[in-house]
């Protein structure tokens, strides 16, 4: 019997970690298929990681399944919006008939590299942010807890997890498009503080009627209290399946995306800010005319009214 791999203790030993998990026959994996022409158009909630991409998840199927009471009888919310990125890795059938209307699915990636047709949701976050959250999030699961310092956690940073892309070619792609129709944009921050609004413009985008009871619900089962007491719904329990067969990672390994507590930049190394703001003031500046996150954000959010 082949010995299991278990959680990696370098940045070299990840990608092992990975290629492992990846490793095998996939007999249940069918890819994405659009619907026939005149259906709803299906929603991508696209975030880059680590930037709100469960809380709109959730955010979303309660507001579709909301007329009748909304939905918490899931294993994992990534059954419920597929993960496009990592279908093929899950041996996921991303065919399956989903519990509401319109159908949903998770990716990290750009607008470039999704099904095109498609209505598209994204949060924003600042990236010393997301940097500092990732790391959290990795640390303790796929990584040996305090194996790889956050100094050194730069190259995973930049990887966006499975099949995504870096952070600034995704910020870059989604605010090229935030006058699209198809496209919804708002930063995390707006949503968090604004989440009746939030709940109200998601509605829209979705064509979902929306009544003071849904919003209600909505509002209540989006709230980090709430999701944190059913985070073995949001914790990648398809995925922690996968390394634990695949890699020998136990399953019960920290994996929840819903965080006791925020992710503040006071754990966010100096020089990692520095790399961080170079890279912005090197791709993104030229591009936005935005000297930083915080200015971009300021447009965007101006834009959510």
């Amino acid at each position: 019997m082949t010995e299991l791999i278990g959680q990696a203790t370098s940045i070299e030993g990840f990608g092992a970690v990975m290629a492992a998990a990846a490793a095998g026959e996939r007999p249940n994996f069918r890819p994405y298929e659009p619907l026939p022409p005149g259906s709803p158009r299906d929603v991508f909630i696209t975030s880059w990681a680590k930037s709100g991409t469960t809380m709109m998840q959730q955010m979303f199927h309660q507001l579709r399944t909301g007329a009748s009471g909304g939905d918490m009888d899931f294993d994992d919310i990534s059954r419920m919006t597929p993960w496009d990125d990592t279908a093929y890795l899950l041996d996921f059938d991303m065919t399956t008939p989903q519990r509401g209307t319109p159908r949903g699915f998770k990716s990290h990636r750009e607008y470039e590299r999704l099904p095109a047709g498609n209505r598209y949701l994204i949060t924003l976050r600042d990236p010393g942010e997301c940097y500092v959250s990732f790391y959290r999030f990795i640390n303790g699961w796929h990584l040996k807890d305090g194996s790889v310092p956050i100094e050194d956690f730069m190259p995973l940073f930049m990887g966006g997890g499975p099949g995504g892309c870096d952070y600034f070619t995704h910020i870059l792609s989604w605010y090229a498009r935030r006058h699209e129709p198809d496209t919804l944009l708002m930063t995390y921050r707006w949503v968090v503080k604004s989440k009746p609004a939030a709940i109200r413009r998601l509605a829209a985008f979705c064509d979902i009627e929306l009544t003071p009871e849904i919003e209600a619900l909505v509002q209540e089962r989006t709230t980090r209290e709430f999701m944190h007491t059913y985070k073995d719904r949001f914790d990648d329990g398809m995925f922690c399946a996968v390394l634990e067969e695949k890699c020998g990672i136990p399953a019960n390994s920290d994996s929840s995306e819903v965080q006791a507590s925020g992710s503040s930049l006071d754990m966010l190394p100096p020089a990692i800010a520095e790399e961080l703001d170079r890279m912005w003031a090197e791709r993104v500046t030229p591009v936005t005319g935005h000297a930083d996150y915080a200015s971009l954000a300021a447009e965007v959010d101006a834009l959510a009214g």
